[in-house]
């Protein structure tokens, strides 16, 4: 049972406000994708990422910061506590995937919070998951050929982005989740936290192998090989794009 209380949330800071509900973010998108994906998930993966993209900007503005008391915004802080928890319904029946695989332990390696690692990790998954033709698929008896592409192009105009083909509508939802990030204080690099480079490539090969053997790896919609893993850490550090 959750107890679903809004003024349980109204002093949250807004760096926990800020990551909490970029997790909630990556909680729709993962469920969405996911090879175990449902009608009953997906409703509520695309109604709780509308809610998000309207009111955490405003929970986040409203929040308390280091000699700022905030300003109270009651129904910021209900919508999203209602969003977080659709987000919840929909990854606790449909699972999650590579991005929290990679985030789990990019923050128990780096010490990073949990929203954040995934944050700085999505727009690396959206694009490697989004092969019509992946190496190897993920599987599961509903799972019968790739739909990445069209679930997140489908999410994307739910979220009023446009393009003349899917792969258009994709970049758009990134742009539009970058946007987000932007207006809630997220970095744009694993490198912008502070997470010393010598120590992150010491530690990568090690991370990569543990993000893979991650439960949640099993449920995403493209089975990534250890190096494929790699490649987005790398990416993720140093904002590059290289193909994966």
């Amino acid at each position: 049972m959750a107890i679903v209380d809004p003024d349980l949330m109204a002093s949250c800071p807004k760096g926990l406000t800020s990551a909490s509900g970029i997790d909630a973010v990556t909680h729709d998108l993962e469920a969405l994708v996911s090879v175990m994906a449902t009608d009953y998930t997906d409703a509520m993966a695309k109604q709780s990422l509308k809610m998000i993209f309207e009111y955490l900007p405003r929970a986040y503005d409203c929040a308390p910061s280091a000699g700022d008391a905030g300003t109270p915004d009651p129904d910021a802080r209900e919508k999203m506590a209602n969003a977080a928890t659709m987000a919840g319904m929909a990854f606790a029946n449909a699972f999650l995937g590579v991005c929290h695989s990679m985030a789990h332990k990019l923050g128990a390696y780096h010490h990073l919070a949990h929203g954040v690692a995934n944050a700085l990790l999505i727009d690396e998954v959206i694009r490697f998951n989004c092969s019509e033709k992946p190496p190897k698929m993920g599987t599961f008896s509903q799972y019968d050929h790739p739909k990445t592409l069209a679930k997140y192009a489908e999410a994307a105009e739910y979220l009023g982005c446009r393009g003349k083909t899917d792969e258009d509508k994709v970049e758009a939802l990134i742009k539009k989740i970058d946007e987000l990030k932007t207006k809630i204080g997220i970095k744009k690099t694993i490198k912008d936290y502070g997470v010393d480079e010598k120590y992150f490539l010491e530690k990568l090969d090690e991370m990569c192998e543990n993000a893979f053997d991650d439960q949640c790896t099993g449920a995403n919609p493209r089975y990534p090989l250890i190096s494929e893993i790699k490649q987005m850490y790398l990416n993720a550090y140093y904002g590059r794009s290289d193909k994966v």
